[in-house]
This record gives structure tokens, C-alpha cells and sequence, in this order.
């Protein structure tokens, strides 16, 4: 097992790592829509669910994968009333690739984020 890590996504907010990988499979940590250069989280529901997707593509790429290797996420939102919202822009980045998937409501999110995502992946050769 080995630890990811690329200064394109924001840097872990506590003891653990961007994404662990073992043989062709890529553990993408929780990702909420922090800016990696600023590590201040974006206004709004839709730019955080953005940011968080685009934060998870980066260490998608950075890990050997890519958005199409996407087996599992896991979303969690702090008001279920967010998720036609959040899927909307969920949609715009996995387009007709569908992966297996979990949404859950939660009290509260590092941050004080409204969005959270974490994903497990394939790597390298490794095909749907």
C-alpha cells in the first residue's frame, strides 16, 4: 500500500492521506470543495460539490486513474433537500458513466462544508 498525494488537490485537513492505493485499486479520501491554493472552502452548495469533484479528479489523476475508473463514491450532504442540486453537478462530471453509489445525510462536515464525496477507484490496466 502506498500513500497519494498532488499539491492540486487540498492538502489533508487532518492525520490521514489524499488516497491510499494497493495493487489496481485507488482509496480516494473524503473530498469536500476546499481551493488547494487558498484552502478556503467555496460559497454555495453547487461551486463545493464542483470543487470537491474536481478536487477528487486531481488526485484521480495524481493515483493513475481517472473519472471513467470510478467504481464507488460515496456522497454526503448536510441536507438532503441538496440532492437533486448536487446531482446535477455530479452528473456534468461522470456523464454516462455510472458507478456504484451511496448518499447520505449527515449533521455536520469538516469545514462546515454542505457537500462530501470519497471514491474507490481502479488504476493502471485495470478496466470496468
Amino acid at each position: 500500500m502506498y500513500q497519494i498525494s498532488t499539491p492540486l488537490a487540498p492538502a489533508a485537513i487532518g492525520p490521514y492521506c489524499q488516497a491510499v492505493a494497493k495493487r489496481d485499486t485507488l482509496y480516494v479520501s473524503g473530498c469536500i470543495g476546499l481551493d488547494a491554493k487558498t484552502m478556503q472552502l467555496e460559497a454555495g452548495l453547487e461551486a463545493q460539490t464542483d470543487k470537491a469533484l474536481h478536487n477528487m479528479v486531481e488526485i484521480l489523476r495524481a493515483g493513475g486513474s481517472s473519472i471513467d475508473k470510478v467504481m464507488k463514491v460515496t456522497v454526503f450532504l448536510t441536507d438532503m433537500a441538496h440532492f437533486a442540486r448536487a446531482n446535477e453537478v455530479f452528473s456534468k462530471y461522470f456523464g454516462d458513466h455510472k458507478p456504484a453509489r451511496a448518499c447520505v445525510a449527515v449533521k455536520q462536515l469538516p469545514k462546515n462544508a454542505l457537500f462530501e464525496l470519497d471514491a474507490i477507484a481502479l488504476t493502471g490496466q485495470g478496466k470496468l
